[in-house]
Order: structure tokens, then C-alpha cells, then sequence
């Protein structure tokens, strides 16, 4: 059944972002689709209507959309390289643009469905809270760490991101602002990402309103952006080895997880994923999207291509780097099973 549940999972993101460039493709650049393909590998079925073949491959790991001169120089007038740059930029950006979008749907449907929405004012503290040492009872945060804090999230977000467990915030006590500094919080081991501040702490809700449904949405959605690139740094500075990272296989076993765990566990990861592909697919890297859109970029500024064959290599580099990224991380994931 996690398996199951995981294929749909990954189906529907997949599709998502490969609807993203087909619609942009077909609709808006007028290129030529010669293939919409979900999973890869061998085509189990596949049907053709007009100039675009659809079909289902045998392993569902992914999925393209093959563009006529995508990846190859052709004379068509309706080929990739032939439609207004600009129209190219939007037609790379789209599959992550989807992503992005379905993770926003999906955080708007789960803030309708809760009963009241979280706030910054402390409620009240938990058995053994070291921080209401400092802090009071119908504090309302508006700082941390010199960041403002709007919404619940943000109190997580920067109790998440502190390596040190002494944070100075900054509050509204009685009608008046005033400085907390050295706020102490207990913290958490895990293996292989580090320790985590634990939030000590309940925060009262208020009654939804459209506007305030839609205001904690949209910081619902930054606070989710921010985590990926904020991951992704810590990646990059080795604040967290491969050990804290999941492949196919340990995103699996966290759906299977979160699905045992009710409907609303399930769909806050597949927001918190699709997002993260969005993000990720965004990234100036080979192979990705964003390198894509870096090589256009560059074409605009140049006002002419770089040598398609340079491109064909810095990508064809990149995606076998990934392929080797994504094999360790999935024998990392393998081995943390057992």
C-alpha cells in the first residue's frame, strides 16, 4: 500500500510539471510536442493524435515532454530553437511553475480545513519549558533573532535554522515592545542532521477570514521555499551530510508514514515536495531547468545561442552527476532500513 500510494504521489507531481511544459508548449509557444511521456524506459501503452504521441512507460520515475529540436538542430519553424526566446524562457520555467502551484493549492485546501489558525501569541507553555523562563504567557512574538515573525511559521522557521539555543526575540508583553535576549530553548539529536531547538510552546489561534486564510497560505508557502534553500545551503556548506538526505526510496517510506498518519499528514508532504522539485528544478544547474534557463539567459545577452554542442555536453555532464547523486543517496536510504 506505501508503494501504491508513493507511485500516486510521484505520478501526480510528475504530471504536474510535465502538464506545465506541454500546455506552455502546445498552447501559448506554438511548439511542436512530439511526445508526452509519464515514467520511463520501454512504453507500455502509447497512443498518437495529431503531431504528439502519449504515453505510459515502464518505470515511474519520471517523465518528459519531448519538444521538436529540444535537444538537436532541426529546420522546423515551430522547433525549440527556432521560438522567440522569450517564449522559451516561459516554456522551461513551467514544469517547475506547476510544482510551485500545486504545492500553493494544496496549502490553501489545508488551511480551510483547519479549525483555527495559528498565531504568535504564546498560549501557554509545556510541561518542563525552559523558555518561559524568559517568556510570558500572552507574549506576542514579533522578532527572532532580528527577523520579523508574522506567523506561526516564522517561529519555526528560525527556531529551525539557529544553531544556538540561545535566541534573543523580541515581543509585544502588555502593550508594550520589548527586547528578550539569551531566550533558552533545550534541543534535540538527530542522527546525521545535527540538533534541533525544541519549540516549548503553544500559540493561541483565531477564527478564518478569507484575508487571513490567504495571508497564512502565502507565508505557509515562503516558510516552505525558504526550508529548501535553506537545505540546500546547508548541503552546500556541510552543515548536513548525505546521511540527511532522502532519494526515491526514503521519500517512500516518509509517505507511507504520513499517509498511515490521515489524509492532512499526507498532503502537507506532498506540498512540502512538490515544492521542493519546483525549487530544485529552478537551480542554474545542469540538467536541470534552471541550467536551461541559464543557457538562455545567456543567449539573450549574447543575442545569439552558445554552440548547441557545448550545451549538449554541460547537460549531458550534469545529468550524470545527479544520476550518481541520486544512486548514493538511494543506497543511503537503503541502509538506514536496516
Amino acid at each position: 500500500m506505501t508503494i501504491l500510494i508513493a507511485v500516486l504521489v510521484f505520478g501526480v507531481l510528475i504530471f504536474a510539471h510535465e502538464f506545465g511544459h506541454f500546455a506552455t508548449a502546445k498552447w501559448l509557444c506554438g511548439m511542436q510536442v512530439n511526445e508526452f511521456a509519464m515514467g520511463m524506459g520501454p512504453k507500455i501503452l502509447s497512443c498518437k493524435k495529431g503531431e504528439t504521441t502519449y504515453s505510459l512507460r515502464l518505470f515511474p520515475i519520471g517523465g518528459f515532454c519531448a519538444v521538436e529540436g529540444e535537444d538537436e538542430a532541426s529546420d522546423n519553424p515551430r522547433a525549440f530553437a527556432n521560438i522567440k526566446i522569450w517564449k522559451r524562457v516561459i516554456f522551461t520555467v513551467a514544469g517547475s511553475l506547476m510544482n510551485l502551484l500545486l504545492g500553493l493549492v494544496i496549502i490553501f485546501y489545508l488551511t480551510t480545513q483547519m479549525p483555527l489558525v495559528a498565531t504568535t501569541q504564546i498560549a501557554q507553555f509545556q510541561e518542563g519549558a525552559v523558555s518561559g523562563q524568559r517568556l510570558r504567557e500572552g507574549d506576542v512574538i514579533r522578532r527572532i533573532n532580528g527577523h520579523r515573525v508574522g506567523w506561526a511559521n516564522d517561529i519555526s522557521y528560525e527556531l529551525m535554522r539557529s544553531r544556538d539555543p540561545l535566541l534573543d526575540f523580541e515581543v509585544e508583553r502588555e502593550g508594550e515592545i520589548i527586547m528578550v535576549p539569551d531566550v533558552e530553548f533545550l534541543t534535540e539529536e538527530v542522527e546525521g542532521a545535527g540538533s534541533f531547538i525544541i519549540l516549548d510552546f503553544k500559540v493561541y489561534g483565531v477564527e478564518k477570514t478569507p484575508l487571513i486564510i490567504l495571508s497564512n497560505t502565502l507565508n505557509w508557502m515562503k516558510f516552505e521555499v525558504k526550508t529548501v534553500l535553506g537545505s540546500l545551503q546547508d548541503l552546500v556548506t556541510g552543515r548536513y551530510g548525505l546521511k540527511s538526505m532522502s532519494g526515491p526510496v526514503g521519500v517512500t517510506t516518509a509517505i507511507g508514514e504520513a499517509a498511515g498518519m490521515g489524509l492532512g499528514s499526507l498532503l502537507e508532504l506532498v506540498s512540502f515536495i512538490t515544492v521542493n522539485l519546483g525549487v530544485f528544478n529552478l537551480l542554474p544547474l545542469p540538467a536541470l531547468d534552471g541550467g536551461r534557463l541559464l543557457f538562455l539567459i545567456v543567449e539573450g545577452i549574447r543575442r545569439r545561442p552558445l554552440p548547441a554542442r557545448y550545451e549538449g555536453w554541460v547537460h549531458a555532464v550534469g545529468f550524470v552527476l545527479l544520476i550518481g547523486l541520486m544512486l548514493a543517496v538511494t543506497a543511503s536510504d537503503i541502509i538506514k532500513l536496516f
